[in-house]
């Protein structure tokens, strides 16, 4: 796929292009031979393009943002969260605890949107949880919590806080958590059923619900609007969370990142807990563990946990799960009570 007109771009990744990759990469200094190379996907990421370039010495991960969803290409999406991206690993990295759990930045080009990591393979993320292939432990969720709670404990000065207001990945991020899966729309209702026939009118019990779409509405204006004081990941799910070879938890793509709720943060990732299977003991004690220590409130983190069940059951960012209608009912119905909790 080639860059649109308007997309003003120095170098475009591509993995067909060997020679222009080993151009680029000769050119930020990160080859100094005419050696070869190989090209590979890596994982299954859906914002952005991200390849594997195997080289003579090392390996490297490329990642670039294009002005698009790279899984829906319809989609567009702002190619400022690259630099949103960089300027959370660099800040990031100063934390020794923060940067022992994340790959290594190894290069940013602005003007390409490109950012060039570490890599840390063999690794895979912990996706593979909501087929069921992985259950998350509480040695995992307590890792998971220690980098929780640096993150969102890390001083973010005045100053610095507006670097990370990564507004136009929020409009992106805000239409599809709290506006899409309660829009009353075709062609939404159409993919919904296609995927659970049924769905769809399920759905209509949340839609219809005045004061869960007042609540979800209120929380989706504090997540635009608001100005926290801690950097937050953002996009917090087991799709972010890499195990890698030796056992290491390793997060990764904070492209969503900037200064809100750390409770967003801690109730996406119960939601998912919920949403891959997990029982309710080992994902309440998530809660326990994330909010140790701290004054978070647990009512707000339900809340959006709630709107994250609501919009991974009813929004277009679906997830790899098989659940049967009555099992989606079900979470939909927990959606309700744990937005209603805070109202």
């Amino acid at each position: 796929m080639t860059p649109p007109q308007n997309c003003d771009r120095q170098f475009h990744l591509d993995p067909e292009d060997v020679n222009g990759l080993l151009a680029y990469l000769r050119r930020r200094a990160f080859v100094d031979t005419d050696g070869g190379l190989t090209v590979e996907k890596a994982g299954d990421g859906n914002m952005n393009c991200v390849l594997r370039v195997r080289l003579p010495q090392r390996s490297l991960i490329l990642k670039q943002a294009r002005p698009w969803v790279e899984k829906y290409p319809s989609i567009a999406a702002p190619v400022e969260r690259a630099a949103s991206e960089a300027r959370f690993y660099q800040l990031a990295g100063q934390n020794p605890d923060l940067a022992a759990m994340m790959p290594r930045l190894l290069d940013f080009d602005p003007d390409a949107a490109l950012l060039i990591l570490e890599d840390l393979a063999p690794a895979c993320t912990l996706a593979d949880c909501y087929e069921g292939k992985t259950r998350l432990d509480r040695r995992v969720l307590t890792e998971l919590a220690r980098y929780t709670a640096a993150l969102h404990g890390m001083a973010v000065s005045p100053e610095e806080r507006p670097q990370f207001r990564n507004q136009a990945m929020r409009h992106l991020n805000h239409e599809h958590i709290f506006d899409v899966p309660l829009r009353t729309d075709g062609a939404l209702s159409e993919m919904l059923d296609r995927i659970t026939p049924g769905l769809d009118e399920a759905g209509q019990t949340l839609r219809l619900d005045k004061t869960f779409c007042k609540t979800v509405k209120a929380l989706g204006h504090r997540y635009l609007e608001g100005e926290g004081k801690s950097l937050i990941h953002g996009d917090l799910f087991p799709g972010s969370l890499l195990r890698t070879g030796d056992g290491a938890l390793r997060v990764i793509d904070p492209e969503f990142c900037f200064c809100g709720d750390p409770e967003f943060d801690i109730g996406v990732f119960f939601a998912h807990l919920l949403l891959s299977s997990h029982d309710d003991e080992i994902a309440f004690y998530w809660l326990t563990a994330a909010f140790e220590g701290t004054a978070h409130s647990q009512s707000l983190a339900l809340q959006y946990a709630g709107v994250e069940i609501m919009r991974r059951i009813l929004g277009v960012a679906q997830l790899p799960v098989t659940l049967s209608l009555d099992k989606k009912r079900n979470l939909l119905e927990r959606s309700r009570e744990f937005v209603w909790a805070g109202s």
